[in-house]
């Protein structure tokens, strides 16, 4: 991130959005930049790229999801999808298009401003190459391929590894279950979603405090998970 103050790019037609959006970012930190239109905010990031992107998919003149891809040919910071769309199908397909996480209208600010913050740390991450990931006292080494909890080795199945090294490396953003399963077991099984399920499961029994209440693997109903890492 640049030393100056992020520059937030906010993609919305609603003028009433922006009016109490933009203070609200100010106020976080953040220097709030405003965009229209999808041309407009696609001519925002190629100009001057934000240091992350909320976008609306009701625009006038394109689909948001429309927008968020043509942005990803060319834009990898984070990028919210904010929407009045209350439709799970209309949240994973923005997900898997390449949108670091999914807010719904009605929102409230402190929720977006989590959200925002937990994406630009998983982007820093990303480029620092973390290689050792935290979650209370769970610990992952993702170069040695070694989970411990409360610093004692947990065995895990190659495919119950490979579910929570994807997971640890989303440092809080939501894996949808068609992202897990293209992932660990290829595209010809993007549709076996209980079989994911199972192997959530099984990480959850061995790592979680509370397996019918966890912290660290969270589910995001009909969309897929989260890792909650420190």
């Amino acid at each position: 991130m640049s030393a100056h103050r992020p520059r937030i790019l906010v993609i919305d037609d609603e003028p009433q959005l922006h009016r109490f959006l933009g203070p609200a970012l100010d106020a976080a930190g953040y220097e709030p930049i405003r965009a229209e239109t999808g041309a407009e905010g696609l001519a925002a990031i190629a100009n001057r790229p934000p240091d992350a992107v909320i976008l609306d998919l009701g625009l006038p003149d394109m689909d948001g999801k429309q927008a968020l891809v043509r942005a990803r040919a060319f834009y990898e910071g984070p990028i919210l999808i904010l929407s009045a769309r209350d439709m799970e199908m209309e949240k994973i397909e923005a997900l898997d298009q390449g949108a670091d996480d999914y807010v719904q209208k009605p929102f409230h600010v402190g929720e977006l401003l989590a959200r925002l913050r937990v994406a630009m740390r998983h982007k820093l991450k990303q480029a620092g190459s973390q290689p050792v990931i935290h979650a209370g006292d769970v610990e992952i080494d993702l170069v040695k391929r070694l989970v411990s909890r409360g610093g004692e080795p947990v065995r895990l199945s190659p495919r119950e590894y490979d579910v929570l090294a994807r997971l640890a490396e989303g440092g809080g953003k939501v894996l949808t279950h068609r992202q897990l399963l293209t992932a660990v077991w290829g595209p010809a099984n993007v549709e076996d979603v209980q079989y994911l399920r199972v192997f959530v499961g099984h990480l959850r029994q061995k790592l979680e405090a509370d397996p019918a209440a966890p912290k660290i693997i969270v589910t995001e109903p009909g969309v897929g998970y989260r890792f909650m890492a420190e």
